[in-house]
């Protein structure tokens, strides 16, 4: 939220990419940015990949977009990331409309709450992503 605070609505992606990035680094949140994810069909990968925009604690993926309002095509482009990496939670904002929106997508309850457990002493009072 304090991305769009700052920002407000207006800019292109890769603006609020960078400024989630410093906002990420500043609260000690562990990520990779702009990770290739390969796809595979019938057991052989594709030259055509995949790049999502963070993937946080190794283990949550965010995708970040610049939209006047998101659609199926973009929950679609997170699901599409959870199925090829099989990590079972992820994000998705959309700075461009004049509110932060913001959607979370959990795949497998079960398994993701046995992978909170193993973050959920990590200090995040306070913490406000987007």
């Amino acid at each position: 939220m304090e991305v769009h605070r700052e920002l407000g609505p207006g800019f292109l992606e890769a603006v609020y990419q960078e400024a989630l990035a410093i906002e990420l680094e500043a609260r000690n949140i562990s990520y990779q940015r702009e990770v290739a994810l390969p796809v595979f069909y019938k057991e052989r990968r594709l030259k055509s990949g995949y790049r999502t925009d963070f993937i946080c604690y190794e283990e949550i993926i965010v995708e970040l977009k610049a939209l006047s309002q998101l659609t199926g095509v973009d929950d679609a482009q997170l699901i599409n990331a959870l199925n090829v990496t099989r990590y079972n939670r992820g994000l998705l904002f959309n700075f461009g409309a004049s509110s932060l929106e913001y959607r979370r997508r959990v795949e497998n309850l079960r398994e993701s709450a046995e992978s909170a457990d193993k973050i959920k002493n990590i200090n995040l009072t306070g913490v406000s992503i987007g």
